[in-house]
C-alpha cells in the first residue's frame, strides 16, 4: 500500500492510497465467506458455494463491493498511522479507481489536529483577588445559620416583611383557571423573592382569612411567559423568630461550646472558600493568558458539531430537566438568541482551543496518569455526579470513558504545570502561592465535546429557574 498526504488547511488534510489487489485477498474471502451463508443455490449446500458461482450468479462487482466495505477501515486506519495525523470525527471517503485484480484507488479528507508551536510560557503573569474576610462577611454566614434554626409562631396580626404566610394561589389566564395552575397551602416568606413577582406587595398587610388579585408574568409551567391573574387567599400568618446569638446557640447548632468559637470557624471556612475561588480565577487567568500566547486553528466542522451538542446539553437535559424552553431562559436572562448563539460558540472555540493546548503541553512535558492520580480523579467525579465510586467506575469502563478521564487528569497536570511557573499576585499585590494548594490541581479543566460542555449555561439557567420553581407549584 501507497499513502500521500495532502495539506488542504492547518487543520484539514487529503489522504490519497493506493492498495494493490493482493493485499484485499483477505477481505475477498471474507466477502465470499459472507456471501455464502446469505444465499442459496440449487445442487450447492449452504456455505459450500465455489466462487466463481457466486461470480456467474450474483456478480464479481457485489464481491468486490463488499470487500472493499470490509477493507477500507482497516486501510484507512493504516494510511492514517503511517502519516502520523490525529484524525478529528470521521472521514470523506472517495473510491477514484477500482481495477480488479489490479488495484484499488481512494481518497479520503479528515480534519485533524493542528500543529502547535507552545512558545515560553513562564513569563505570564496574572492578578486575582484578595483573600479578605471581613467581619460583615462573618456576621451575614452565622445570621444564615441563624435563618436554619428559626422557629414560627401563628400570630393574629396583618402579615409584613420576613413572615411566613400559608397561602392558596390560582393562576388565570384569559379568564381560565390554568390545569397546572393552583396550589394549596403553600409556606411563602415575604421579601425572599423566590415566588412570582408581585407577590410580596399583595400579601403584605393582609391578615388570615383575606384575598387579594394581582397580575404577574409566569416564569413556568403551560403558560410560562404570559401575563397572569393571580388570586391569594390567605390561610395563616406566622412570625418567624432567631434564635439568640449566645453560647446556648453555638452548642444548639454546632459542635462549639461558645459562640467566638463559632464566629472563628465560620471566618476560616470563608477564607478556605475564599481561596479556592482565588485558586479557581488564577487557574483561569493562566489559561487564558496561555491561549493568548498560542495560534490555534480550529476546524469548523469540529466548531459547529461542538456547538450544536452544547446547545442540545443545555436545551434537552439542563433546561428539560427544570421544566424550562429555550425561549423562557432566554427570556429570564434578558438575552437575544443572537447574543446566545455568539455566547456558546465563543465558549465552544474556547473548549477546543484548550484542549489542543494542554493536549501539545502533555506531549511536550512528557506528563503521565498514574493510577492513584487517576482512581483519585475518579472518585471526585464520582462525588460530583452523586454516584459511588464503584457505580462511577462501572459506568466509565461500560461507555469506554477511560480514555477521557485519563485526558482529564493529564490536562489538570498540564495546566497545573503552567500556573506554577507563572507569577499570581492579588489585588493588594502580594504574591499568591498556589504551590501548595491542592485546590489548583483539583480545579476543572474546560473541556471540548464532553458531556459537561453546557455546565455554564446550566448554571446560569438553574440561578435563573430558582425563584421560578415554587412559582410553577402555582402554575402546575
Amino acid at each position: 500500500m501507497k499513502s500521500a498526504v495532502e495539506n488542504l488547511d492547518p487543520t484539514r488534510v487529503r489522504l490519497t492510497v493506493e492498495v494493490p489487489f493482493e493485499e484485499l485477498k483477505e477481505s475477498l474471502d471474507a466477502a465470499y465467506k459472507k456471501i455464502n451463508q446469505q444465499v442459496t443455490v440449487p445442487g450447492f449446500r449452504k456455505g459450500k458455494i465455489p466462487a466463481r458461482v457466486i461470480d456467474q450468479r450474483f456478480g464479481r462487482g457485489a464481491v468486490l463491493e463488499e470487500a472493499v466495505n470490509d477493507a477500507l477501515p482497516r486501510l484507512y486506519q493504516s494510511a492514517v498511522e503511517e502519516g502520523e495525523l490525529s484524525p478529528l470525527g470521521q472521514p470523506e471517503v472517495d473510491i477514484t479507481e477500482l481495477k480488479d485484480n489490479e488495484l484499488l484507488s481512494f481518497t479520503a479528507e479528515v480534519d485533524v489536529r493542528p500543529a502547535l508551536e507552545i512558545p515560553d510560557y513562564s513569563g505570564i503573569e496574572v492578578t486575582v483577588d484578595a483573600v479578605e474576610v471581613t467581619d460583615e462577611n462573618v456576621d451575614e454566614a452565622v445570621t444564615q445559620l441563624r435563618e436554619r434554626f428559626a422557629t414560627t409562631t401563628v400570630v393574629e396580626r396583618a402579615a409584613a416583611e420576613g413572615d411566613v404566610v400559608k397561602i392558596d394561589l390560582e393562576a388565570k389566564v384569559d379568564g381560565e383557571v390554568l390545569e397546572d395552575g393552583v396550589a394549596k397551602g403553600f409556606d411563602y416568606t415575604i421579601g425572599s423573592g423566590d415566588l412570582l413577582d408581585g407577590i410580596d406587595e399583595a400579601v403584605t398587610g393582609l391578615e388570615a382569612g383575606a384575598s387579594t388579585t394581582f397580575t404577574s408574568e409566569l416564569k413556568g409551567g403551560s403558560a410560562a411567559g404570559k401575563e397572569a391573574e393571580i388570586k391569594v387567599d390567605v390561610i395563616s400568618v406566622s412570625a418567624r423568630e432567631l434564635p439568640e446569638l449566645d453560647d446556648d446557640f453555638a452548642q444548639q447548632a454546632s459542635e462549639f461550646d461558645t459562640i467566638e468559637e463559632l464566629r472563628q470557624d465560620s471566618r476560616k471556612r470563608l477564607e478556605q472558600s475564599k481561596k479556592y475561588e482565588q485558586a479557581t480565577a488564577a487557574q483561569e487567568k493562566v489559561l487564558d493568558a496561555l491561549i493568548e500566547l498560542v495560534e490555534v486553528p480550529v476546524p469548523q466542522k469540529l466548531l459547529n458539531d461542538e456547538i450544536e451538542t452544547r446547545k442540545h446539553n443545555l436545551v434537552n437535559h439542563q433546561l428539560a430537566q427544570m421544566g424550562m424552553d429555550l425561549a423562557t431562559y432566554l427570556s429570564l436572562q434578558e438575552k437575544s438568541e443572537e447574543d446566545f448563539d455568539n455566547e456558546l460558540r465563543e465558549q465552544a472555540e474556547r473548549g477546543i482551543k484548550t484542549q489542543f493546548v494542554l493536549d501539545e503541553l502533555v506531549k511536550e512535558e512528557k506528563l503521565n496518569v498514574s493510577q492513584e492520580e487517576l482512581t483519585e480523579h475518579l472518585v471526585r467525579r464520582a462525588q460530583s455526579s452523586g454516584m459511588s465510586p464503584d457505580q462511577f467506575a462501572q459506568a466509565v469502563v461500560e461507555s469506554n470513558q477511560v480514555p477521557m478521564l485519563v485526558g482529564e487528569v493529564s490536562r489538570g497536570k498540564a495546566l497545573a504545570t503552567v500556573v506554577e511557573k507563572a507569577k499570581v499576585t492579588d489585588s493588594n499585590g502580594e504574591v499568591v502561592d498556589l504551590e501548595d494548594d491542592e485546590d489548583t490541581e483539583d480545579a476543572e479543566v474546560v473541556e471540548a465535546s464532553s458531556d459537561d460542555s453546557a455546565t455554564e449555561e446550566a448554571d446560569k439557567a438553574e440561578s435563573a429557574d430558582k425563584g421560578d420553581k415554587k412559582a410553577e407549584s402555582a402554575d402546575n
